[in-house]
C-alpha cells in the first residue's frame, strides 16, 4: 500500500510505528491525545509502550479508507504475533488527536 494513500499525520505514525521512533510517534500527536483498543480507552503512554515499542510492533497496511484516515493493518509484535487490526484517525491541524484500534 503506498503512503501516498494516508493522511499525512496517519503516515507518519505509521512510519514511526514501524520505526520504533518514539520521537516521532509522539510529535505527531497532540498534547493531549487520547486512544482505544477494542472499544476500552487506555492511557496513551503506556499502552504504547506495552504494545508497540517494547514489543517491536509493526503495521503492514492492507487497505485505505478514501479520507486517508482509517486503515486495516496486519500488526505483529513480539507479545501477541501477528493479528488482523482495524486503526481509525481523528486529525485536527496535521496532528492526530485521537486513535481507535481492534482486531477487524
Amino acid at each position: 500500500m503506498s503512503p501516498r494513500t494516508l493522511d499525512p499525520a496517519v503516515a507518519v505514525f505509521v512510519a514511526a510505528v514501524n520505526a520504533g521512533d518514539r520521537g516521532a510517534f509522539f510529535a505527531v500527536l497532540t498534547d493531549d491525545a487520547t486512544m482505544s483498543d477494542d472499544g476500552t480507552d487506555y492511557g496513551l503512554v503506556p499502552w504504547t509502550e506495552r504494545e508497540i515499542f517494547s514489543a517491536e510492533g509493526r503495521m503492514d497496511i492492507e487497505t485505505v479508507s478514501a479520507d486517508g484516515r482509517s486503515l486495516v493493518a496486519t500488526y505483529t509484535n513480539t507479545t501477541w504475533g501477528t493479528m488482523h487490526t482495524r486503526w481509525t484517525f481523528t486529525v485536527t491541524d496535521g496532528k492526530i488527536t485521537h486513535f481507535e484500534t481492534g482486531q477487524a
